[in-house]
């Protein structure tokens, strides 16, 4: 069970540096380079910045004016990876701290309890962000694909790729951890059955007085009342 703690742990923080490096990045959608060839620029943008690169390397950013005037799916898109970080990042402090391997965290329940809460928190991390990315996706794609859509279109960045492998790491480590947990109740479960059926038996047993315990298929012993008497009678008749 600790190694698969373990392995969920990594994986929800392999997701969580994912998420923020996706969150950061200006590449959430891009110019095409290979339309560019003539002026050799493309166009990056991501929920924080807008930036233009060309080929020799040089890259100009810079930032949203305003937070009111941007739109309704950039908005979301912020909440939800702002949402999603925040969740794993205490998924991650929790985990910490309810691993079997840990010495911290109290006995063995309230760590299970714990790593249960933060295997939950990893789940709708990964779940927030990967609405962010599939919401975004969609917008570019839905543009890119409109024929009545004359401004510029863009493609998918490499932003997004990396937050949907994030997203999916979280979900994974979550149901890992969740997983753990959930198998070392049952195991618990079998164990109290165990003592309480010995416990049961032992106590049936001792309810006969010290040396006269015996069994249920145990037979009474042979009466040779009978026979005695039988033998008895003899002995006198040739008397």
């Amino acid at each position: 069970m600790s190694v698969r703690q373990i392995l969920a742990f990594l994986s929800g923080l392999a997701g969580l540096g994912a998420t923020i490096a996706a969150t950061v990045s200006n590449e959430w959608r891009a110019t095409s380079r290979a339309s560019s060839v003539i002026t050799a620029t493309w166009v990056l943008q991501g929920l924080w910045n807008n930036c233009a690169g060309n080929a020799i390397g040089a890259l100009h950013c810079r930032p949203h004016h305003t937070i009111l005037q941007l739109e309704g799916y950039i908005q979301a898109c912020r909440g939800l990876t702002i949402a999603a970080i925040c969740l794993g990042f205490f998924g991650s402090i929790f985990a910490l701290v309810g691993m079997k391997c840990t010495k911290i965290g109290g006995t063995d329940n309230s760590k299970a309890r714990v790593a249960c809460f933060a295997g939950v928190n990893f789940i709708l991390s990964g779940l927030c962000s990967l609405s962010a990315y599939s919401l975004y996706a969609h917008r570019i794609t839905s543009e890119f694909f409109d024929p009545m859509f004359v401004a510029q279109k863009y493609e998918l960045g490499t932003a997004l790729f990396i937050g949907w492998g994030g997203s999916v790491l979280c979900i994974l480590g979550g149901v890992i951890l969740c997983f753990s947990i959930a198998d070392s109740f049952s195991k618990r479960n079998s164990q109290a059955k165990n003592i309480y059926k010995g416990a049961a038996s032992h106590s049936h047993i001792s309810s006969y007085p010290r040396g006269q315990a015996r069994s249920i298929n145990q037979r009474p012993p042979p009466d040779y009342s009978n026979s005695s008497r039988i033998q008895h009678f003899d002995k006198n008749a040739y008397v």
